[in-house]
């Protein structure tokens, strides 16, 4: 069973629909014994650090996020709250992965949020992004980033600094675009993230 969080984010919607185009009918659960028995999670995220964390604390959702020993894919937001604390007022946020997320600083050509496609560049080897390539774009829509120097990035790209695109610490990885949104490249990362088995 594949089961995306029920976050409260305003892709959820297009997230069912990207998995059930790969044959994949997830559930949308804010259940924590739904949520302890899937065999892949997802959390999705979007908005504000403190909003998605008071709705994942008011569902008791916390412990159990942190325990998960099944591959877990956070997304956007949902990869941010995967570490301890988020400069979006300086939020604490789940702390499966040490380290802070920053804000990113707009620039001349460089506008806050960031939307748009940009390049992936793979640092190191994951299955996650199996035949994924330098040439390979995605959707990104954000305002905070991870530094791509954080010793956990797998995958990174520039937006006026190094940016980690996406991460990993054990079971837990995420992404901080929208696969759901990112066309034939986002459709194969999320088919790679369905083919990983229980110790991914």
């Amino acid at each position: 069973m594949t089961v995306i969080v029920d976050s409260g984010g305003a892709n959820l919607a297009s997230l069912v629909h990207a998995l059930a185009r790969l044959g994949c009918h997830a559930v949308v659960s804010r259940d924590p014994e739904v949520i302890a028995s899937a065999e892949r999670v997802l959390l999705p995220g979007v908005g504000a650090a403190a909003a998605i964390m008071q709705r994942l604390n008011a569902a008791k959702l916390l412990p159990v996020l942190r325990s998960l020993e099944c591959p877990v894919l956070g997304i956007c937001l949902g990869m941010q709250v995967l570490f301890e604390r988020s400069a979006e007022g300086e939020t604490e946020t789940l702390g499966v992965i040490p380290g802070r997320i920053e804000r990113l600083r707009a620039a001349p050509g460089i506008p806050v949020p960031h939307m748009g496609w940009n390049t992936l560049h793979p640092v190191t080897a994951d299955p996650l992004f199996e035949n994924i390539t330098n040439e390979d774009r995605c959707y990104f829509v954000h305002s905070y980033y991870l530094p791509a120097t954080h010793p956990n990035t797998i995958v990174k790209t520039e937006y006026g600094t190094a940016i980690a695109a996406a991460v990993r610490q054990r079971n837990y990885r995420g992404v901080q675009f929208h696969p759901e949104r990112s066309g034939v490249v986002g459709h194969k990362i999320l088919e790679n993230f369905l083919r990983l088995g229980p110790c991914c």
